[in-house]
């Protein structure tokens, strides 16, 4: 696993910071804390020190610091520098290449990947010349988590507050994948077109209320963010979700099961391998009322029909290019590879054979979500691979090395056919 130093600067979302903290150790990393003098004022550093089993910097001039010139040992070191919170100070020392403390200086000597999770006022955020900042990081690699909305502890309501930290070690999760070079080189893909979906669907019942599911879209949205990385051309099929999508080539949001029945439809001809991490509603309401249905003292009884099933439609127009599912690892040329989920609670292996077999899919990952740590709106997840050949077992780590290993295999299923521009 990797060393990840977490700056912590002065703001009042530092102590979300030790949460962060946990997070990427709960992941497997080591973690070196620094923190700003205005940082120790709202933490402790001997809470972090507690945390990591690591002395924290909070200053360069602390007595033996240039014995070892301890910034430029740790710039080359880490594998990865965070700061969360990360203050409109702080974004501007990096911005303008100041370094009068220890983490702007460790920024400056770093070539490690660099993500920043901004938290301050509404009014300063929209400040043109922190936009101006941010821009100008943006422009030399740094990533960002965004602030959320939401009351601030100045008292104001609006953009601004610290990310969740499961969003900032997810995102330091990906920074990671997206650093570490795919099996053979990092365009593997290359050349390949791949669809994935990702995300709920929301079935209307009136003009408030619909049926969902939990489902955050952190699956779909990994597996789409490493294909597009191995150089694949990606279409990513989104239902609504608060996560913010990865960079493909082409998104498509929807709302309904109807909706990404037909964006999955028109997007699937041509692609070399459709991967269904979506969690589709199987039903929606029969009828649906324009406006709001009045609360009465009375049962609401609500009919519900089932959705056309995606999957099953996939496979019948694979089907049609390429005639019957084949039985042995020599897939026919104009057979796109078909990949789907199987989200359940009980039974899982079993229940997801019986679903590949009657779908007709190349792989299906079978998937516990009656558990917190994995499955629906967790950063972890722990899956089983099932194919013609084997299962192979995925144990229990971030969604987006579950995403590595899901890939791996699809590109082994691709490996024995023509890319889908040659099949035209």
């Amino acid at each position: 696993m990797a060393l990840i130093a977490l700056g912590v600067s002065g703001g009042i979302g530092a102590y979300k910071a030790v949460e962060v903290c946990r997070g990427l150790q709960q992941r497997g990393h080591d973690v070196v804390a620094v923190m700003t003098p205005s940082a120790a004022r709202f933490v402790g550093p001997v809470t972090f020190e507690a945390i990591t089993r690591r002395p924290v910097i909070t200053s360069q001039w602390r007595p033996g610091m240039n014995a070892d010139i301890e910034h430029i040992a740790i710039a080359d070191q880490i594998a990865l520098l965070v700061v969360a919170p990360c203050t409109a100070n702080v974004i501007g020392k990096f911005a303008n290449g100041i370094a009068d403390d220890f983490l702007s200086t460790l920024y400056l000597a770093t070539k490690a990947p660099v993500l920043l999770a901004p938290s301050m006022n509404t009014n300063m955020l929209a400040h043109p010349a922190v936009q101006r900042n941010l821009e100008t990081l943006e422009a030399l690699g740094v990533r960002f988590v965004e602030p959320g909305e939401g009351y601030l502890a100045c008292g104001w309501v609006g953009k601004g507050r610290l990310a969740e930290p499961v969003e900032i070690v997810a995102a330091a999760e990906r920074v990671l994948a997206g650093s570490r070079p795919a099996p053979g080189d990092s365009q593997t893909m290359a050349g390949r077109k791949i669809l994935v979906t990702a995300g709920p669907t929301y079935e209307d019942i009136d003009a408030v209320r619909y049926v969902g599911n939990r489902s955050s879209g952190r699956m779909g949205f990994a597996i789409a963010g490493e294909a597009r990385r191995r150089g694949a051309h990606v279409t990513l099929v989104a239902g609504p979700t608060h996560l913010e999508p990865p960079l493909v080539n082409d998104l498509v949001r929807v709302r309904s099961a109807a909706q990404m029945h037909e964006a999955v439809m028109r997007s699937a001809a041509g692609v070399d391998a459709v991967i269904m991490a979506a969690a589709v509603s199987d039903y929606t309401p029969a009828q649906q009322v324009a406006g709001k249905i009045a609360k009465t003292d009375a049962p609401l009884n609500v009919t519900l029909e089932r959705t056309k099933d995606i999957l099953a439609d996939l496979a019948a127009m694979r089907d049609a290019l390429g005639g019957a599912a084949p039985t042995s690892a020599e897939a026919s040329a104009g057979r796109p590879v078909l990949i789907g989920f199987a989200a359940e609670t009980a039974d899982v292996v079993e229940r997801a054979r019986a679903k590949r077999t009657r779908k007709k899919l190349d792989m299906i990952v079978a998937n516990d979500v009656s558990a917190a740590d994995r499955g629906f709106d967790a950063a972890t997840n722990e899956v089983t691979l099932i194919t013609q050949e084997g299962e192979e077992v995925v144990p229990l780590q971030s969604k987006e090395r579950v995403a590595v290993r899901i890939l791996d295999r699809v590109e082994t299923l691709l490996s024995a056919r023509p890319m889908a521009s040659a099949r035209r």
